[in-house]
């Protein structure tokens, strides 16, 4: 018989069937005549509850049966007198297909703090909490491209191997095939880059934004979506060294438009996880309330599915910067200096102003709109007040800033201006420039760091906690 997975078993299986189903062993419990395994193959959060009765399996076999271990069970499925699932599945025969020593293997069926797990990622899948981030990670990326190809996007595929710097900020990993003792050094001194692979410096890229700019040019509507890597000497819980970034870009897009696609885009991605991911998400919700249940009330995180229904049900609020700036400074947080930021135009948000926006103030998602210049990208569209750029920020409940974008700069005269007030190697992103010198059009584009909405949709505290391998400083274990 081919085996069935343990979610269609749970979602159509029927008494009397005859089935196998293969799976890990989560626990194990009985008697002395009855042992009752809580089977998962990591289709489902839910268990099939496998009935094993002790007389007709030798010793030996039963032994080896523990958590952790690989089993095929073959039998027929019966109703469940117990609560919680509708079937269980009478066992005729199990074979042994993975032995796990109890003694050694470190999942065992108790609490295990974030941190243990962490050391133990090549296991933690197998937990029910990482087994449902991930089920949900992989839905989300599958909507991603779903709603980028109802939209008629077309999926780009930009460097990770890059020369240029999209960000300006300087964080880069470094891309070299030189002998790190004795590199080739020029007449003064210099590493002679001239001789390395590429014949210039090169690093793994911050963002495909530039690329995708090329694309959308061309093409209409791109995204990219895909690894991104900071140099970011930085242990947060929101900081990771390699994350993955969804970044459209949009030709014939100004300002309106983008902020239209990002809360049309978002709101597709949440519907999409409440309409598929639900027991995972009830599951990461009940988690979410006993981990939070000693903190005060006003302390506690919204409820998750709340959550996710406020983000869905509500218009995003359309603000500028100045006017939130002038909502902070007139707030009861700032007079009662609740604030550990200080509030004044000219000033990057920090996530307290953001959240208090959101959360306090207005009570939905909020996009804040022409932030400036002086705290924003080099290639973002400068208005026409000489202060301020077209830049949006889509800002959630419990998180802060989701997404960030701009309506790009257009005009090639205005753009290498503002390069070179940023110190940006005006020539060396020639092939950037040629974008505006040759049909130039108004457009405008977004992004969006994976990880960080996986967050918001999980509930999880901690950015190393939705991501299979986390690189961070110190860190690149498996």
């Amino acid at each position: 018989m081919k085996r069935i997975k343990i979610k269609e078993l749970l979602k159509s299986g029927k008494a009397g069937e005859s089935v196998v189903a293969k799976g890990w062993v989560r626990t194990k419990r009985g008697s002395k005549n009855v042992f009752f395994i809580a089977l998962n193959d990591g289709s489902t959060i839910n268990n099939l509850q496998v009935v094993v009765d002790v007389n007709n399996f030798e010793d030996a076999l039963l032994r080896e049966i523990n958590t952790g271990a690989a089993l095929s069970v073959s039998g027929k499925l019966v109703e469940s007198a117990g609560s919680g699932q509708n079937i269980e599945l009478v066992a005729d025969q199990v074979e042994l297909l993975g032995a796990a020593d109890p003694e050694k293997y470190p999942i065992q069926p108790k609490k295990h703090s974030m941190e243990f797990l962490r050391e133990n990622a090549h296991l933690r899948f197998r937990t029910n909490t990482f087994s449902a981030v991930f089920r949900i990670r992989h839905a989300m990326a599958f909507a991603i491209h779903k709603y980028f190809n109802e939209k008629g996007f077309n999926y780009l595929h930009t460097p990770i191997i890059t020369a240029s710097d999209a960000e300006g900020a300087g964080q880069m990993f470094r891309v070299t095939t030189l002998d790190a003792k004795n590199p080739p050094l020029t007449e003064d001194g210099a590493v002679d880059f001239s001789q390395d692979f590429f014949g210039k410096p090169t690093n793994l890229t911050v963002s495909g934004q530039l690329e995708g700019e090329l694309g959308a040019l061309a093409l209409g509507e791109i995204y990219t979506f895909g690894p991104t890597f900071r140099a970011e000497n930085s242990n947060t819980t929101r900081h990771l060294a390699e994350f993955w970034m969804i970044e459209p870009e949009m030709a014939f897009y100004d300002l309106k438009d983008n902020m239209d696609l990002a809360e049309e885009f978002l709101k597709y991605l949440i519907k999409y996880a409440l309409e598929n991911c639900m027991d995972d998400l009830q599951f990461l919700a009940k988690r979410l309330q006993e981990e939070e249940k000693d903190k005060p009330q006003d302390q506690r995180s919204m409820d998750l599915i709340e959550k996710l229904n406020f983000v869905l049900n509500n218009d995003f609020i359309r603000l500028t910067y100045t006017e939130a700036i002038d909502i902070l400074k007139n707030s009861p947080y700032y007079k009662k200096k609740k604030f550990q930021f200080p509030v004044e135009w000219g000033i990057d948000l920090q996530s307290e102003h953001e959240r208090y926006l959101v959360e306090k103030h207005f009570k939905c998602p909020v996009i804040l709109t022409n932030y400036p210049k002086d705290i924003k990208a080099f290639y973002m569209k400068q208005n026409d007040d000489g202060k301020t750029v077209g830049a949006m920020d889509v800002l959630f409940p419990q998180i802060g800033e989701i997404i960030g974008g701009s309506q790009r700069e257009e005009n090639l005269e205005k753009l290498e201006t503002r390069m070179r007030e940023m110190h940006i190697p005006v020539e060396e992103m020639d092939w950037y420039l040629d974008t505006r010198r040759f049909g130039s059009v108004v457009h405008s584009g977004f992004g969006l760091g994976f990880e960080r909405f996986i967050l918001f949709v999980t509930g999880m505290g901690n950015i190393r906690d939705v991501i299979p391998f986390a690189r961070t400083p110190k860190n690149a274990e498996f």
